[in-house]
């Protein structure tokens, strides 16, 4: 096996000057194991995507399965295929009425792409409404809905006739009008630091899409699938979108993602035009069939149960006097210090003692912990000594 950085790093485009640099030779529950031996816990659960674990034997089972069978056969919305029909029933099973005909896609931002088509297309309306501080993807038009300039400035123009607001502010309402054809928000925003909504905030947001004809977005690809006690975030706070995106975890560790809506709203995209929208390798049987395995994991083995207690005890073992303030919301955490640089010390030191905490790209004052649903107390126990050494060192 080739684990050489040189190849790594001048063959391989890189996202930035300062890659992490764990060489993976295999992984195992919430543990990654390099060539040489050394073992890391995973605490951010490859942002976001392992919440059963890695190589939950399930979802190795429902993979393996499927790949007896076939893979790839046809582009996605032609072919009847058994891994895609289950998912969609399995899937729909899990939500509101108004959320019955699923979408699949190949990522979270790919997911948003087709949400926001679907919103301009079904209410020929073009104006978008976003928040300050969010983070919808990469691509052009989930970076055009994103509220970080800073990742945006150097790709302008972007999507235009979009609006930003502020996140959990009421008056900014207002702005949301009969022109607006969607509110695309994160249900809890993850990038920003994990800043979780007022419960009557978001009530209202759904209560003024309804009074203006805007479709609501919900984008639960960081929040979604158990990570925040609920299979999905939204069940919180008493309402329901009209479209919802989810992607990461959803595919238990393969690429996979959807936008999911009403079969009334969905079946625009199939005439004037048709092929209103398209993907290739969207619903791909085996990606579909390890996101099925991965939802009965959460399902079977009863793991929304202990989510809320699991993040509490995070919280108990991390007590640290120069911790500014912890926020969170079930296994999704941020952690504030006083400085970004700090933050980078701790989270470096935190790496070689063996415990991988991670970066947030819009709020450089904290780290990230979302570790796999799967995690024991013995294990947040020891993960939380090790960090709690990280501040100590830094």
């Amino acid at each position: 096996m080739d684990f050489s950085q040189e190849i790594f790093r001048n063959h391989i485009a890189q996202t930035t000057p300062f890659p992490y640099l764990i060489a993976v030779e295999r992984a195992e529950g919430i543990y990654l194991y390099t060539p040489d031996g050394k073992r890391y816990t995973d605490l951010i659960s490859g942002i976001g995507v392992s919440n059963v674990g890695h190589r939950h034997p399930t979802i190795i089972k429902a993979i393996k399965d499927q790949l007896d069978k076939h893979l790839h056969v046809m582009v996605y919305g032609e072919f009847i295929q058994a891994a895609t029909n289950l998912l969609a029933a399995k899937l729909t099973s899990l939500l509101p009425k108004n959320l019955d005909c699923c979408y699949f896609v190949n990522s979270g931002t790919e997911a948003n792409e087709g949400a926001l088509k679907l919103a301009k297309r079904y209410t020929s309306r073009t104006e978008i409404v976003s928040c300050h501080k969010s983070y919808h993807g990469s691509t052009h038009g989930s970076l055009s809905v994103s509220g970080n300039e800073i990742k945006k400035r150097s790709f302008r123009p972007l999507l235009p006739d979009v609006r930003f607001i502020e996140f959990n502010k009421m008056e900014d309402l207002t702005n949301i009008t009969e022109r607006t054809a969607c509110v695309i928000m994160e249900t809890i925003q993850g990038d920003a630091g994990v800043r979780i909504p007022h419960k009557n905030y978001l009530k209202a947001v759904r209560k003024r899409c309804h009074e203006t004809g805007t479709l609501l977005i919900l984008d639960e690809i960081q929040c979604g699938m158990g990570r925040t006690g609920t299979l999905f975030a939204f069940e919180q706070f008493d309402i329901a979108p009209d479209i919802l995106t989810i992607a990461k975890a959803f595919g238990g560790g393969l690429p996979i993602g959807s936008f999911i809506a009403s079969k009334k709203i969905m079946e625009c995209l199939s005439h004037d035009p048709a092929l209103g929208h398209i993907t290739t390798f969207g619903g791909n049987p085996v990606c579909c069939a390890s996101a099925l395995a991965a939802l009965n994991v959460i399902e079977e083995e009863n793991l929304l149960r202990s989510v809320e207690e699991k993040g509490k005890r995070f919280e108990d073992f991390l007590k640290h006097p120069q911790i500014k303030e912890i926020r969170r919301i079930g296994l999704m955490f941020a952690i504030d210090f006083d400085s970004a640089e700090r933050v980078n010390r701790i989270v470096e030191s935190a790496k070689a003692m063996g415990v991988i905490c991670y970066w947030f790209l819009s709020h450089p004052n904290s780290f990230r912990i979302a570790p796999p649903l799967t995690i024991t107390e013995e294990e947040i126990r020891e993960s939380c000594e090790v960090i709690l050494k990280a501040i100590d060192n830094s």
